[in-house]
């Protein structure tokens, strides 16, 4: 090309939808378009193979989408990305939490996260806080007896170091709506836990601009099973009810806005995330508005994002690295103000040295050698980014209008109907994951067999119980199955077996016998990979010389007709106590094999769990 002004590849003629849907019909072969390619999310909603331009004329907030200006869907940071990376200490002791912290500032960090649970007068305040910088250093504290009373404590420690307070970034964990969802009543009483919102601002409110005394907890509702829209709806509700209290009971809502601040989940579901945050701030926008701040730039949301607890696991850990990364991208993409990511070990053990290093080098890279905070919302303009946002906060702002017409949160979760809109999800979640259509690698899909975790776990599994809702982990239930099995390993001196019988086709031979392999790895048990046998007889006598439990014959439908039978025959004749089993659903013959003495078949339409959880049973190991 000689004109440098034509553009690369004019010579092309445009492609309209209509022809790109026809191209796509006719590689479908007759398969049906919405459900080979179309997938409904958790929140209800269709999300399309792929997007154009076109998909996107009709999304309102794009009229308005510049960088930090109102609704701020794509954040109100205008000269980068910058984010503080926040490292989270759960050591109560203040003097060591303040050992932990320092250490963590020195290698990266520039936020801190306090358990403040043990904290009773300004004294042991100021050995948590002693030699850190709070002109430098953001601080959050999380579960204090009484945020009224760290508050007069914190004011009085920045007067006592000659810290100005107008320079103190931080934040309370003061969010007695999730008290009440956890706990199914309020701290105090609902008049007086709102209260406390009147003497945090007389505090703390001038002394600190820009500390937040308010932090609207999403992180626990994921936790507990809630889906994005659940999450998004039900922060924003209970961030309402804070507005409308402090504003009717005097406080302007220009000075209580930036003193009000959001803890999000971050999941691994990486374009969900991103639109998630972008969506919030357009709703977060929306309600402020209707309480007409003089300060336009007051509407901005500040949104600490914090990675999932829900979806870490104990098996194969060190997957949870690669989960934590891909959070972190998503709330850096997603614009948010400050990030902490969970430490990979965390659902086993205390955090130390090594696991707090990478959480904290994971931000690091993603800062400094990916360089994530150079680039304000770089997800902008994405046709596919743009619709998940604008459903998203569809959905989103759909249940928190539900909620303003039932009187509110407050009254919702006092008649127990958040907890039971929670509780659904759940079951579905937990469905998806027992039947492996959500996957967690290393738990339900692909385990590491040879991976033994019993003697790595040092904390209580069972976790604090709680009468409404309940923080819980997907993999949890898994998880205790193959705990199960180990402790019954140690007991018996050895692991069940399952002796992989091959035979036949080799193809199909190899893919059942990997099927199984996978199948009852996830509980934990010995998978012995016999090698291809000339006859039955020869096998059977191999499976029973292993001292196998179980025995899985392998091979194609046709073949199972005249193998299986004499395969189980003749297991059953020399051991009646082992079970037969066969890889698949052979529909036609089921009932011919179960004659011959085939006890189960194994195949991907069961429910694994229950599945795995029938066969602990069937074993004596419970």
């Amino acid at each position: 090309m000689n004109n440098k002004d034509e553009k690369l590849f004019s010579e092309f003629p445009p492609v309209n939808t209509a022809q790109w849907e026809a191209a796509i019909n006719i590689d479908l072969k007759g398969a049906d378009y919405d459900r080979k390619l179309k997938w409904k999310t958790d929140e209800n909603f269709v999300v399309k193979p792929y997007y154009r331009m076109e998909d996107i004329d009709d999304l309102a907030y794009l009229t308005s989408s510049a960088v930090g200006e109102y609704p701020f869907v794509r954040g109100g940071k205008t000269r980068d990305n910058n984010w503080n990376i926040v490292q989270n200490i759960t050591e109560k002791n203040p003097q060591k939490a303040n050992e932990i912290a320092l250490d963590s500032l020195r290698k990266g960090a520039n936020a801190i996260g306090f358990d403040v649970s043990e904290i009773s007068d300004m004294k042991t305040l100021s050995l948590l806080l002693k030699d850190i910088d709070l002109l430098k250093v953001s601080v959050r504290f999380y579960h204090a007896a009484s945020y009224v009373e760290l508050a007069k404590w914190f004011v009085a420690f920045l007067g006592a170091s000659s810290f100005d307070g107008k320079a103190i970034h931080g934040a309370f964990a003061f969010d007695p709506v999730s008290d009440l969802l956890l706990h199914n009543k309020f701290r105090k009483t609902q008049k007086e836990d709102l209260e406390e919102i009147l003497q945090l601002h007389r505090i703390i409110g001038n002394v600190c601009p820009n500390f937040q005394y308010i932090t609207v907890n999403g992180w626990l509702l994921h936790n507990c099973g809630a889906s994005i829209h659940q999450e998004l709806g039900y922060v924003l509700a209970a961030a309402n009810e804070y507005l409308s209290f402090a504003t009717d009971n005097g406080i302007k809502i220009d000075e209580l806005l930036p003193k009000t601040g959001f803890e999000l989940a971050i999941s691994s579901n990486y374009f969900m995330e991103i639109a998630k945050l972008r969506a919030v701030r357009l709703l977060w926008a929306t309600i402020a508005t209707q309480y007409n701040p003089q300060n336009k730039d007051k509407m901005k949301m500040n949104i600490f994002s914090k990675s999932s607890l829900w979806n870490k696991t104990i098996y194969d850990p060190y997957v949870n690295m690669l989960r934590i990364t891909t959070e972190g991208m998503s709330a850096a993409i997603g614009g948010a103000d400050e990030i902490e990511l969970e430490n990979f070990d965390t659902t086993y053990k205390e955090s130390d040295d090594f696991s707090r290093r990478i959480a904290r080098n994971t931000q690091i890279l993603l800062k400094e050698e990916a360089f994530f905070e150079k680039i304000i919302d770089p997800a902008a303009g994405s046709y596919y980014i743009e619709n998940l946002t604008d459903s998203i906060a569809e959905q989103a702002w759909t249940l928190f209008i539900d909620m303003e017409k039932q009187g509110g949160i407050i009254s919702a979760a006092l008649e127990g109907k958040v907890k039971e809109a929670i509780k659904e999800s759940c079951l579905k979640r937990d469905m998806d994951i027992a039947t492996r259509k959500t996957v967690f690698v290393g738990t339900n899909q692909y385990p590491n067999t040879t991976e033994m975790m019993l003697d790595k776990v040092n904390i209580d599994l069972s976790g604090k119980k709680y009468e409404g809702l309940q923080p819980y982990r997907g993999a949890a239930p898994f998880e205790k199955l193959r705990l199960d099995t180990e402790k019954w390993a140690k007991t018996t001196g050895k692991r069940p077996v399952v002796f992989l019988l091959k035979t036949g086709n080799v193809a199909m031979r190899q893919a059942r016998a990997g099927f199984i392999t996978n199948f009852f790895g996830c509980a934990g048990y010995e998978i012995i990979d016999g090698q291809p046998f000339d006859s039955e007889q020869e096998g059977v006598a191999t499976a029973i010389s292993y001292q196998a439990n179980i025995v899985a014959i392998c091979s194609s439908d046709e073949e199972y007709t005249t193998i299986a039978p004499t395969i189980a025959k003749e297991l059953k004749r020399q051991a009646k106590h082992i079970r037969c089993i066969v890889a698949g659903n052979p529909v036609e013959i089921i009932e011919a094999l179960k004659q011959a003495g085939v006890d189960d078949f194994i195949h991907a339409r069961l429910n694994l769990l229950e599945t795995l959880i029938r066969y602990n049973l069937l074993l004596g190991i419970n």
